[in-house]
């Protein structure tokens, strides 16, 4: 039995956010982000979570008392404790042997968790997985942080994973630098820096940019560089695990971080002869949600059944890097 993708859902806020009233058209067209869905302030990341859910066993007619795991992946959970996967078990009316269990990730998150929901179903302990990517980034951003406003949006995705007759995740490849962890980070709020000993405060960058150390913090160029310097040599190492070429590649969906990034990543990675989805204009970067949303759209728009040998890709906060390669001709 081998773990596969079958269906994907995704649910976006309703409130939506556009840049035109932050920064200029350049700035817009540099990062490819015209407008983002924003959660309201009472909604955290379980309820975008559940409705991504509720949408997915809907959209697919999914029966979703099959499930025997959840898997969710946020780096916002509703509360420091309990998990939010255990709170979404019984939100969604699921049996209580489900499994539940939170991942801690951010952009590299969603390769993680296909990893883990691959080693459940191959080894026997997991046969129907529902694995969730929930991000409200926007929750920890200033309004007057325009380094990060205009960026990220807020989003859940639901992805079915069971298991199938052929291989169709493989050649998994990891990676972490976390010297580099202060590059994008939340100063104030875990255990480090607990917020009853950390007044908030406030201050102002080089660039204008106005934030506190409960907010996010995002070194920009720093980011840049170390995707730059660690992608390509992930594309390496998974097509050299995978035995593959560039060329026999059928699709390459990695994290949508943004535009500008994106076309450089494709020419330094040398993919530009590989199909490469690169399109955050209406949502922004959603962390571990981009990639499946990004799968949700390449398969409505072309098909499933070509995209037998897909890359996938995530990079980001942590500093944290994953990729493998995915069949994902049989996604609803």
């Amino acid at each position: 039995m081998f773990a596969r993708i079958r269906a994907i859902s995704s649910y976006l806020p309703a409130t939506i956010e556009n840049n035109s009233e932050l920064v200029d058209a350049r700035f817009i067209k540099k990062l490819g982000v015209q407008c983002r869905h924003i959660c309201d302030k009472d909604e955290a990341a379980g309820d975008l979570a559940f409705k991504a859910a509720e949408k997915l066993f809907a959209e697919h007619d999914i029966d979703r008392h099959e499930t025997d795991f959840i898997l969710l992946c946020t780096q916002h959970p509703d509360h420091l404790g309990p998990h939010t996967s255990g709170h979404l078990q019984h939100r969604l009316g699921l049996k209580k042997s489900v499994g539940t269990m939170d991942i801690a990730l951010g952009c590299s998150g969603y390769v993680y968790g296909l990893a883990v929901a691959k080693g459940l179903i191959e080894t026997g302990l997991a046969k129907k997985i529902l694995f969730i990517t929930s991000s409200v980034y926007t929750k920890y951003i200033n309004v007057k942080d325009k380094a990060t406003r205009p960026l990220f949006g807020d989003g859940a995705t639901a992805t079915w994973i069971d298991g199938g007759d052929k291989e169709s995740l493989w050649a998994f490849v990891f990676g972490s630098d976390g010297s580099r962890y202060d590059k994008l980070i939340i100063p104030v709020g875990g255990s480090r820096h607990m917020p009853r000993d950390n007044p908030e405060v406030f201050s102002t960058d080089d660039n204008g940019n106005y934030r506190s150390n409960y907010e996010i913090f995002m070194d920009g160029m720093a980011i840049t560089y170390f995707t730059l310097r660690e992608v390509p040599p992930l594309v390496d190492a998974v097509l050299t695990s995978a035995n593959l070429t560039r060329a026999d590649l059928d699709y390459c969906i990695f994290h949508q971080a943004n535009k500008f990034m994106m076309t450089y990543l494709r020419d330094k990675a040398g993919l530009n002869d590989v199909p490469f989805h690169n399109d955050i204009s209406a949502t922004g970067n959603l962390v571990s949600g981009s990639v499946p949303l990004a799968i949700e759209q390449v398969v409505k728009e072309i098909g499933a059944q070509s995209l037998k040998r897909v890359m996938l890709a995530g990079y980001g906060v942590g500093l944290s890097w994953a990729g493998c390669i995915a069949d994902l001709s049989e996604v609803m």
